[in-house]
This record gives C-alpha cells, sequence and structure tokens, in this order.
C-alpha cells in the first residue's frame, strides 16, 4: 500500500454509476486536546475508499478505518490509547447546493489526508481515558482512585450553606 494524501478521482475514468474500492494509506496529524499532546497510531493508517460517480456528476464517497491515539487519560493522567473506528461519508455533486459540495474534492481531487483527519477527531470519545470505567483521581488527595480500594474516603466538613446558623445562640 502507498501513502496517498490527495487522490485523483479523474484518473479513474469512472461513468455515471460505475464504482470502486481502494485500499489506501494516509498520514493522520497529532492531536491537541486541552493543552496535550496525543499522537496517533499508527502515523500512516490503511484506509479503505469506497467511491462511485453518480449519474448527474460527482461522486460518492465513502472513508473507513481504525486508528488510535496514545496520550494521558483524562481522568487519570496514565497512558491511554483507545482505538477509535471510523465510517465517513461524503458526496460532491457540481451544482447541487452545498450540502452536496464536499470540502474535501476540488476538481476531481479527494483531500484524503484532510477528509481522514477532520472523520478521526468527530468520530473520537469526548474524552480519551485508560479504560471505559477509569475512576480517575481523588479531588481531595490526588490519589490514583482505581488503585485507592473501596476504603478510599475522606472525613467531610459541615455543608457551608448551613454556616450561617452557627452565628445563633439560643438562651
Amino acid at each position: 500500500m502507498s501513502r496517498t494524501d490527495v487522490f485523483d478521482l479523474g484518473r479513474l475514468r469512472l461513468t455515471a454509476g460505475e464504482g470502486r474500492r481502494l485500499d489506501l494509506e494516509v498520514a493522520l496529524a497529532p492531536l491537541e486536546f486541552s493543552g496535550e499532546r496525543y499522537e496517533v497510531a499508527p502515523s500512516a493508517v490503511p484506509v479503505r475508499v469506497d467511491l462511485s460517480k453518480m449519474t448527474a456528476g460527482g461522486y460518492s464517497l465513502r472513508l473507513r478505518f481504525e486508528a488510535g491515539v496514545h496520550g494521558p487519560c483524562m481522568r487519570c493522567l496514565k497512558d491511554a490509547e483507545p482505538v477509535t473506528g471510523v465510517d465517513a461519508r461524503e458526496v460532491d455533486q457540481p451544482n447541487g447546493g452545498e450540502e452536496l459540495d464536499s470540502p474535501y474534492v476540488t476538481d476531481e481531487q479527494l483531500d484524503l489526508q484532510g477528509w481522514a483527519n477532520d472523520a478521526f477527531v468527530l468520530a473520537l470519545p469526548a474524552q480519551v481515558v485508560c479504560r471505559p470505567d477509569c475512576a480517575g483521581l481523588c479531588p481531595t488527595c490526588g490519589v490514583d482512585l482505581n488503585e485507592a480500594g473501596s476504603d478510599h474516603a475522606h472525613e467531610s466538613g459541615p455543608d457551608p450553606r448551613w454556616a450561617a446558623l452557627d452565628a445563633l445562640k439560643f438562651e
């Protein structure tokens, strides 16, 4: 498989209704969430692109791949390496209106790298975690709650909403 960042759709010379399945490789850029950098693994990802030429001109496209990110867990700060599957679709039909105009196709050139990067970011979970049930860090002492055990607890102080009642004096 050869790395392909931009693919020339015109060189396939597809006729209306004809389609192709391509197995390509594309480079994904590292990501940054909340000031933390996450590397994408592998950096060159194998992707499958299904494309077909539409009868009114233009293309119907589907992109599928899996990739992971490597960086700190957003709950406990240990290494996290979740893998995310991507299944994205695009339509590019000339003069079809804004919703049928793909930002990734220009003059029959498919910006595969841009599309793969955007689709990957949109498919990622809201939080990058080391495991789905990660308990995070204790907000009081900072200990890793995944390792602390069920007996980890802190004595809680009085509820500050009741502090005004301390000023009352009864005789």
